[in-house]
């Protein structure tokens, strides 16, 4: 309250004072818990070992010459990969997760099946920005892993 006059008093600056910063502090507080709760989790075990052996692991991937891309239509999901050849690649095995960057509430685990020329899964997506986490064995064994960007019409 004001006193007498107008005034602006000591009260009043306090007031003031702890109102905005407990705005402040609120919000970073709720920020800060949605943050920590929707993180995906880790990556990799050890970041250390994993850095030893990304070289090799690059190198093997970009040896294979696959190209890979995603597309969602009318709640199916194709994902294509070829080969140096523009040719389809007929993998020993393929994993993947479809999901969103920053959550993992939405994640789904397509079950693929080889069409001839991509593989294919039924897959019901919202709106918004969709990424696939993929992990695809080749037919000599090397792993190919790749985050692939969804595109969705």
């Amino acid at each position: 309250m004001m006193a007498a006059g107008g005034q602006i008093t000591g009260r009043h600056v306090l007031a003031g004072f702890v109102g905005a910063f407990g705005i402040i502090i609120g919000v970073n507080l709720v920020l800060a818990w949605s943050a920590v709760k929707t993180f995906p989790g880790l990556e990799v075990k050890n970041s250390y070992v994993a850095s030893q052996q990304f070289d090799d692991r690059r190198a093997a991937q970009e040896a294979l010459g696959w190209t890979v891309r995603a597309d969602h239509e009318r709640g199916q999901l194709r994902l294509s990969i070829v080969d140096a050849e523009d040719a389809p690649v007929v993998v020993q095995s393929l994993t993947a997760t479809v999901g969103r960057a920053t959550h993992v509430y939405d994640d789904q685990e397509p079950e693929f099946t080889f069409d001839g020329t991509a593989y294919v899964a039924p897959v019901v997506l919202g709106d918004g920005n969709w990424n696939i986490r993929m992990v695809a064995v080749a037919k000599d064994g090397t792993e190919f892993t790749q985050r692939v960007v969804l595109h969705k019409k």
